[in-house]
């Protein structure tokens, strides 16, 4: 093994560190600016102007270097825009961010104990062939080598063959919910960014780690549209309720038009709904607490998604016990799972399996 040595160059390493630094901040400022990259930019230099970033940053360069590096560009009027690139970069510190300790990688696949409804993928190591074993898995290379070695012919008798180990594994339809209601940046409590944060993390993992899957975006609050995975960067809360109902409903309908044998939502939320859907397009609402109504309709539709086979994760950012309630009944009706956490402690999240009746602590 070679090895070529340099020589040390701590202000090289400072400036690295420092530009490390600032991309992981400036990837945060986007996100609350629902990716808009100037107003990053003019974030930076605020809290630069303020004290609150080093003097010696040099953000002219920084800039520089997001076009040079093709993970930012300007159109036509001049505005800088997120490239495709730097929409993938975005996710990928999202992902550090939240699975730090996670090394996702290879073709993916999920395993499953038993046969059926998934696919097989070979392994390297081989065994000798036993009735009953599927004959698409023989390795004539090798079988031909144990005939040879037995007595240098090329006849195959039953004791030669030999077969691949194999793996089986299926594939999973993911539709992600993510909650854009006015509570997720209600009295001054952002709420939206962290969630944006999560989601994007799961999309990259999902995306790396398992690329058989396919993997759909709903966003809700009045109401449920479908969105384009790219377009998550761009999302923000508004002035919404909390129609926790259509995103389910939304995401079950386009789940059944998977062909996957394994389905699930993945629900990133306050965790409080406000509305619902009523028959004749009329719409039932009512912001203050958690109204039977709105509450017991809801969790209808969880049902319906167990009924279905659809699980529900739900992701929780927030550390409110009144609506830390109303999820754990939902992942209870839908024998799902949920995560707990706040948007103060992003890294750390606290697990409930109803299906195990386990309780624990996920950390980066």
């Amino acid at each position: 093994m070679e090895y070529r040595y340099a020589r040390w160059d701590p202000e090289r390493l400072a400036r690295q560190l420092g530009r490390s630094s600032v991309m992981k901040l400036f990837n945060y400022l986007l996100l609350q600016a629902n990716g808009d990259v100037d107003d990053a930019l003019r974030y930076l230099e605020y809290l630069q102007s303020r004290g609150m970033i080093p003097a010696d940053w040099d953000l002219d360069t920084f800039k520089k270097h997001l076009e040079e590096e093709g993970l930012i560009r300007k159109d036509p009027r001049g505005h800088r825009r997120l490239t495709a690139r730097g929409e993938q970069r975005l996710r990928a510190d999202s992902l550090e961010r939240i699975f730090g300790g996670l090394r996702p990688g290879g073709r993916g696949g999920h395993a499953i104990p038993h046969a059926g409804g998934g696919t097989t993928e070979p392994l390297p190591e081989r065994r000798p062939y036993q009735f009953g074993d599927d004959i698409g898995h023989i390795d004539f290379q090798d079988s031909l080598k144990n005939s040879i070695r037995r007595d240098s012919s090329l006849e195959l008798n039953e004791d030669d063959l030999s077969v691949c180990e194999t793996e089986t594994g299926t594939s999973c339809a993911t539709v992600l919910l993510l909650d854009v209601s006015h509570s997720m940046v209600l009295y001054g409590e952002d709420r939206i960014t962290p969630a944006k944060q999560v989601a994007m993390a799961l999309v990259e993992l999902i995306t790396r780690q398992y690329s058989k899957d396919s993997l759909r975006v709903v966003l809700f609050g009045d109401t449920a549209q479908e969105v384009r995975i790219a377009d998550l960067p761009y999302v923000g809360a508004g002035p919404y309720h909390t129609n926790t109902r259509a995103g389910l409903q939304l995401g079950r309908r386009l789940l059944q038009r998977e062909k996957h044998p394994n389905k699930q939502i993945v629900m990133i939320t306050d965790g409080k709904p406000s509305v619902i859907d009523r028959p004749g397009g009329r719409v039932y609402r009512n912001p203050v607490g958690l109204d039977p109504v709105i509450v017991n309709r809801t969790l209808d539709e969880a049902v319906v998604c167990r009924r279905k086979r659809i699980p529900i994760t739900t992701f929780m950012i927030t550390s409110d016990p009144y609506l830390r309630e109303f999820v754990e009944r939902l992942t209870e009706l839908n024998r799902g799972r949920a995560y707990f956490t706040s948007p103060d402690r992003l890294g750390e999240f606290v697990l409930w399996d109803f299906m195990s009746n386990r309780r624990g602590r996920l950390k980066r």
